[in-house]
Protein backbone atom coordinates (compact mmCIF):
# COMPACT_ATOMS: atom_id res chain seq x y z
CA UNK A 1 0.00 0.00 0.00
CA UNK A 2 1.56 3.58 -0.83
CA UNK A 3 2.11 5.83 1.68
CA UNK A 4 -0.52 8.11 0.35
CA UNK A 5 -3.41 6.02 0.81
CA UNK A 6 -6.61 7.72 2.95
CA UNK A 7 -6.48 5.47 6.47
CA UNK A 8 -9.33 5.15 8.25
CA UNK A 9 -10.24 3.82 11.29
CA UNK A 10 -13.82 2.71 12.31
CA UNK A 11 -14.56 1.21 15.57
CA UNK A 12 -18.10 -0.17 16.31
CA UNK A 13 -17.93 -1.32 12.26
CA UNK A 14 -20.02 -4.61 11.98
CA UNK A 15 -23.71 -3.39 12.14
CA UNK A 16 -25.62 -0.24 12.00
CA UNK A 17 -24.00 3.20 11.65
CA UNK A 18 -20.81 1.86 11.77
CA UNK A 19 -21.10 -0.58 9.17
CA UNK A 20 -22.72 1.83 6.76
CA UNK A 21 -19.54 4.11 7.37
CA UNK A 22 -16.99 1.67 6.67
CA UNK A 23 -18.49 0.73 3.84
CA UNK A 24 -18.95 4.10 2.28
CA UNK A 25 -15.14 5.04 3.36
CA UNK A 26 -13.94 2.05 1.40
CA UNK A 27 -16.49 2.66 -1.63
CA UNK A 28 -14.94 5.74 -1.81
CA UNK A 29 -11.33 4.77 -1.93
CA UNK A 30 -10.17 4.71 1.58
CA UNK A 31 -8.75 1.81 2.97
CA UNK A 32 -10.78 1.21 6.07
CA UNK A 33 -9.53 -0.63 9.70
CA UNK A 34 -12.92 -1.92 10.55
CA UNK A 35 -12.99 -2.82 14.41
CA UNK A 36 -16.05 -4.93 16.13
CA UNK A 37 -16.25 -7.70 18.43
CA UNK A 38 -18.65 -9.56 15.38
CA UNK A 39 -16.10 -11.58 12.84
CA UNK A 40 -19.66 -12.34 11.04
CA UNK A 41 -20.23 -8.87 10.80
CA UNK A 42 -16.94 -7.73 9.73
CA UNK A 43 -16.54 -10.35 6.84
CA UNK A 44 -20.16 -9.27 5.84
CA UNK A 45 -19.36 -5.77 5.37
CA UNK A 46 -15.69 -7.22 3.60
CA UNK A 47 -18.56 -9.48 1.51
CA UNK A 48 -20.62 -6.09 1.02
CA UNK A 49 -17.97 -4.46 -0.63
CA UNK A 50 -16.56 -6.83 -2.78
CA UNK A 51 -19.88 -7.50 -4.22
CA UNK A 52 -20.14 -4.07 -5.50
CA UNK A 53 -17.04 -4.32 -7.36
CA UNK A 54 -16.48 -0.43 -8.17
CA UNK A 55 -13.51 0.91 -9.87
CA UNK A 56 -11.52 2.78 -7.49
CA UNK A 57 -12.91 1.12 -4.24
CA UNK A 58 -10.66 0.63 -1.15
CA UNK A 59 -10.33 -2.32 1.04
CA UNK A 60 -10.80 -3.36 4.20
CA UNK A 61 -8.50 -4.70 7.43
CA UNK A 62 -11.26 -6.53 9.53
CA UNK A 63 -10.02 -6.25 13.10
CA UNK A 64 -12.47 -8.53 15.29
CA UNK A 65 -11.85 -7.73 18.68
CA UNK A 66 -12.96 -5.55 21.80
CA UNK A 67 -12.78 -1.52 22.21
CA UNK A 68 -12.64 -2.36 26.15
CA UNK A 69 -9.33 -4.46 25.94
CA UNK A 70 -6.92 -1.63 26.09
CA UNK A 71 -3.79 -3.98 25.34
CA UNK A 72 -5.60 -4.89 21.97
CA UNK A 73 -6.17 -1.53 21.28
CA UNK A 74 -2.66 -0.15 21.75
CA UNK A 75 -1.12 -2.73 19.72
CA UNK A 76 -3.48 -1.72 16.95
CA UNK A 77 -2.51 1.52 16.89
CA UNK A 78 1.05 1.06 17.32
CA UNK A 79 0.28 -1.58 14.14
CA UNK A 80 -1.99 1.60 12.03
CA UNK A 81 1.56 3.80 12.74
CA UNK A 82 4.41 0.96 11.75
CA UNK A 83 2.26 0.38 8.97
CA UNK A 84 0.65 3.65 7.44
CA UNK A 85 2.66 6.38 10.27
CA UNK A 86 -1.49 7.80 11.19
CA UNK A 87 -4.59 7.87 10.61
CA UNK A 88 -7.17 10.39 8.14
CA UNK A 89 -9.83 10.08 9.33
CA UNK A 90 -11.54 7.93 12.42
CA UNK A 91 -15.49 7.40 13.04
CA UNK A 92 -16.06 6.14 16.60
CA UNK A 93 -19.35 4.02 16.88
CA UNK A 94 -18.65 1.63 19.55
CA UNK A 95 -21.52 1.64 21.70
CA UNK A 96 -22.87 -0.77 24.48
CA UNK A 97 -26.55 -1.07 25.75
CA UNK A 98 -27.86 -2.70 28.52
CA UNK A 99 -31.74 -3.60 29.06
CA UNK A 100 -33.83 -1.14 30.40
CA UNK A 101 -34.33 -0.47 33.79
CA UNK A 102 -35.91 2.69 35.91
CA UNK A 103 -32.81 4.72 37.65
CA UNK A 104 -33.91 3.19 40.84
CA UNK A 105 -33.00 0.06 39.86
CA UNK A 106 -30.07 0.10 37.96
CA UNK A 107 -27.88 -3.23 38.20
CA UNK A 108 -24.17 -2.05 39.33
CA UNK A 109 -22.74 -5.34 36.87
CA UNK A 110 -24.59 -3.62 33.94
CA UNK A 111 -23.33 0.51 34.65
CA UNK A 112 -19.86 -1.37 35.17
CA UNK A 113 -20.23 -2.78 31.61
CA UNK A 114 -21.50 1.07 30.21
CA UNK A 115 -18.57 2.47 31.50
CA UNK A 116 -16.30 0.20 29.94
CA UNK A 117 -17.62 0.37 26.96
CA UNK A 118 -19.24 3.49 26.09
CA UNK A 119 -16.87 5.83 28.37
CA UNK A 120 -13.59 4.41 29.45
CA UNK A 121 -12.78 3.27 26.15
CA UNK A 122 -13.70 5.61 23.80
CA UNK A 123 -11.19 8.17 26.45
CA UNK A 124 -8.36 5.81 26.19
CA UNK A 125 -8.67 5.42 22.20
CA UNK A 126 -9.11 9.60 22.36
CA UNK A 127 -5.40 9.54 23.91
CA UNK A 128 -4.16 6.15 21.41
CA UNK A 129 -5.58 7.88 18.59
CA UNK A 130 -4.97 11.13 18.70
CA UNK A 131 -1.31 10.92 17.62
CA UNK A 132 -2.39 8.91 14.50
CA UNK A 133 -4.70 11.97 13.85
CA UNK A 134 -2.13 14.69 14.14
CA UNK A 135 0.16 12.27 12.00
CA UNK A 136 -2.03 13.03 8.70
CA UNK A 137 -3.83 16.17 9.76
CA UNK A 138 -6.78 14.05 10.13
CA UNK A 139 -10.33 13.91 11.50
CA UNK A 140 -12.33 12.00 14.18
CA UNK A 141 -16.18 11.60 14.13
CA UNK A 142 -18.61 11.16 16.76
CA UNK A 143 -22.54 10.36 17.02
CA UNK A 144 -24.70 12.42 19.87
CA UNK A 145 -27.65 10.83 20.54
CA UNK A 146 -30.70 12.73 21.68
CA UNK A 147 -31.96 9.29 24.23
CA UNK A 148 -30.19 9.82 26.86
CA UNK A 149 -32.35 10.88 29.47
CA UNK A 150 -35.00 8.92 27.75
CA UNK A 151 -37.14 6.55 30.54
CA UNK A 152 -35.87 3.43 32.08
CA UNK A 153 -32.29 4.50 30.25
CA UNK A 154 -30.29 5.86 32.57
CA UNK A 155 -27.60 2.84 32.46
CA UNK A 156 -27.13 3.70 28.81
CA UNK A 157 -27.73 7.62 29.21
CA UNK A 158 -25.60 8.47 31.76
CA UNK A 159 -22.42 6.84 30.38
CA UNK A 160 -23.61 8.13 26.72
CA UNK A 161 -23.24 11.68 27.72
CA UNK A 162 -20.32 11.28 29.82
CA UNK A 163 -18.76 10.08 26.49
CA UNK A 164 -20.29 13.24 24.71
CA UNK A 165 -18.50 15.45 27.55
CA UNK A 166 -15.68 13.69 27.24
CA UNK A 167 -15.38 14.53 23.25
CA UNK A 168 -16.95 18.05 23.54
CA UNK A 169 -14.07 19.17 25.71
CA UNK A 170 -11.78 17.17 22.88
CA UNK A 171 -13.46 19.20 20.43
CA UNK A 172 -12.41 22.85 21.71
CA UNK A 173 -9.03 21.74 23.09
CA UNK A 174 -8.10 20.86 19.56
CA UNK A 175 -9.80 23.28 17.70
CA UNK A 176 -6.69 25.52 16.75
CA UNK A 177 -4.08 22.94 16.62
CA UNK A 178 -5.84 19.56 15.65
CA UNK A 179 -6.91 17.19 14.82
CA UNK A 180 -10.28 18.43 13.74
CA UNK A 181 -12.76 16.90 15.80
CA UNK A 182 -16.77 16.45 14.38
CA UNK A 183 -20.35 15.71 16.50
CA UNK A 184 -23.15 14.98 14.40
CA UNK A 185 -26.29 13.67 15.76
CA UNK A 186 -27.77 11.70 13.21
CA UNK A 187 -31.70 10.84 12.26
CA UNK A 188 -33.28 7.55 14.47
CA UNK A 189 -32.37 4.41 12.21
CA UNK A 190 -33.62 0.71 12.52
CA UNK A 191 -30.43 -0.45 14.99
CA UNK A 192 -30.10 -2.80 16.98
CA UNK A 193 -29.54 -0.27 19.79
CA UNK A 194 -33.25 1.97 19.15
CA UNK A 195 -34.92 -1.56 19.35
CA UNK A 196 -33.76 -1.98 23.06
CA UNK A 197 -35.24 1.17 23.98
CA UNK A 198 -38.25 1.29 21.73
CA UNK A 199 -39.62 -2.67 21.10
CA UNK A 200 -42.46 -2.86 18.79
CA UNK A 201 -41.73 0.46 16.94
CA UNK A 202 -42.76 0.34 13.29
CA UNK A 203 -39.62 1.13 12.11
CA UNK A 204 -40.59 2.07 8.34
CA UNK A 205 -40.51 5.45 8.50
CA UNK A 206 -36.87 5.76 10.44
CA UNK A 207 -33.76 6.46 8.17
CA UNK A 208 -31.75 4.18 6.94
CA UNK A 209 -28.46 4.02 8.42
CA UNK A 210 -26.32 4.34 4.59
CA UNK A 211 -28.20 7.80 4.61
CA UNK A 212 -26.99 8.97 7.83
CA UNK A 213 -23.64 7.76 7.18
CA UNK A 214 -23.28 10.03 4.11
CA UNK A 215 -24.44 13.21 6.16
CA UNK A 216 -22.30 12.77 8.41
CA UNK A 217 -19.66 11.73 6.04
CA UNK A 218 -20.21 14.84 4.28
CA UNK A 219 -19.95 16.94 7.30
CA UNK A 220 -16.96 15.31 8.79
CA UNK A 221 -14.99 14.99 5.15
CA UNK A 222 -16.56 18.09 3.34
Amino acid sequence: MSSSEKIALVTGASRGLGAALAEQLALRGWHVVAVARTTGGLEELDDRVKAQGLPGAGSLTLAPMDVTNEEAMRHLCRSIHDRWGGLGFWAHMAIHATALSPAGSVDMKDLDKSIACNLRAASFLITAVEPLLVAHKGTALFADDPMPGSANGACYGMTKAAQMAAVRAWATETRRIGPKVVIGTPAPMPTALRARFYPGEDRSPLAQPRDEAAKLLALALG
